[in-house]
């Protein structure tokens, strides 16, 4: 399955611990097209039904899709975690993530 940046993927997060967020639910890829096509792992950020305030989540409403983006719950996970490919983000949500992912880690 060949996975891009940027799309949005059905993902098998469990097991967890403590406080991440688990389940099978959409997942929006973060690591860039170079690693996703090479590696067997790929970074994503988890869409969360659960709607908070925090300056770290996302507004995402994409086709059948909605919820945040939770840009603090940043994970790396192997390919075979993946089930599907449900859709890819718009431009607009794309900077908004890019944005807040700078804020975040970068400065």
């Amino acid at each position: 399955m060949k996975i891009n940046q940027y799309e949005i993927v059905l993902v098998n997060l469990e097991p967890t611990l403590g406080s991440e967020i688990s389940k099978t639910r959409p997942c929006v890829v973060i690591s860039p097209d170079e690693m996703n096509h090479y590696l067997n792992t790929i970074v994503i950020i988890p869409l969360t039904s659960t709607l908070k305030k925090y300056p770290t989540r996302i507004s995402i409403s994409n086709h059948n899709v909605k919820g945040m983006a939770a840009v603090d719950q940043i994970r790396t996970i192997d390919k075979l975690r993946i089930v599907k490919i449900i859709g890819s983000l718009e431009i607009e949500t794309i900077e908004k993530i890019k944005k807040t992912i700078d804020e975040t880690y970068v400065k």
